[in-house]
């Protein structure tokens, strides 16, 4: 009789990744609060923002509440996938959860899986309720043929994607949750007002625009615009067009970028809690 554990009995990585996300689920649901401000905000400052702005584009028959919806649309999954990590992530390392990992024959890849399961479900249940939000209160429709569908795809996963590497990375420089929360709200509220989400793009300055294309934010909302929003509303971008070409470029580019810089400052951090 053999005594010795039969190596290929063990779960492979994905099947305790995905255990892993179960377990994420379950935690993330439990905090009520956190639950609430996460799905609730987005929608609010799309009703609010929807209300008060209740004009239509000439020569299209596009109202503000529509635009908002697109734009809200993304900026809300980059509230479930940036804010989200950044500040889970820092929880788990000021309680202890991922020094015990560590210790655990458990591979940090698996919790990295289950922390991607939190984020798809989380983001595409964002997603739903702002939607939702939208073809209720503001007469948004769901994209007409399957390109736009293709476009909200594409968008959605590089929106989602780089934005919760950045995550992971900006929650390396936090102490606690509580600090994490701070660290990351500020750039995420900064950045809905230079990236025209709460704000039209035609209406800032230059250097507001110039700032706001740097990061992901502009670009996951201009690709919902034009998933969303007939293409006459194109006129409206600074560029007079949707640039799909330049927004998958540069999220892609912030793919690469936030996994390196998660990969660099996980490393860092590692060494400095041995």
């Amino acid at each position: 009789m053999t005594t010795t554990l039969d190596r290929g009995a063990l779960p492979g990585v994905l099947t305790v990744g995905l255990a892993r996300g179960a377990v994420e689920l379950k935690q993330f649901f439990r905090h009520k609060d956190q639950v609430i401000f996460t799905f609730s905000f987005p929608a609010l400052i799309l009703i609010l923002l929807g209300s008060v702005f209740s004009d239509t584009y000439e020569g299209t028959g596009v109202s503000s509440g529509q635009v908002f919806s697109a734009s809200m649309a993304g900026a809300g999954i980059i509230a479930t996938s940036f804010l989200n990590l950044g500040i889970g992530v820092a929880e788990d390392r000021s309680d202890g959860t991922l020094k015990r990992l560590r210790g655990a024959p458990v591979p940090m890849s698996a919790y990295f899986i289950g922390k991607i399961v939190l984020v798809v479900v989380a983001s595409l249940a964002e997603l739903v309720l702002l939607l939702a939000v939208g073809m209720a209160l503001f007469d948004t429709t769901l994209p007409a043929d399957a390109g736009r569908w293709f476009t909200l795809v594409w968008v959605f996963l590089l929106g989602t994607i780089a934005c919760s590497l950045l995550g992971l990375t900006i929650s390396s420089f936090a102490k606690n949750a509580q600090s994490a929360g701070a660290i990351t709200n500020l750039p995420y509220i900064g950045l809905l007002f230079v990236s025209g989400v709460y704000i039209p793009l035609v209406v800032l300055p230059g250097w507001m625009l110039d700032i706001g294309a740097l990061f992901p934010v502009k670009w996951v909302a201009q690709g919902f615009r034009a998933a969303l929003l007939p293409d006459s509303m194109a006129a409206q971008e600074p560029a007079g067009t949707w640039e799909l070409g330049t927004t998958a470029l540069v999220l892609g580019g912030w793919c690469v970028v936030g996994l390196v810089l998660c990969l660099v400052t996980f490393r860092l951090t590692a060494r400095k809690e041995r």
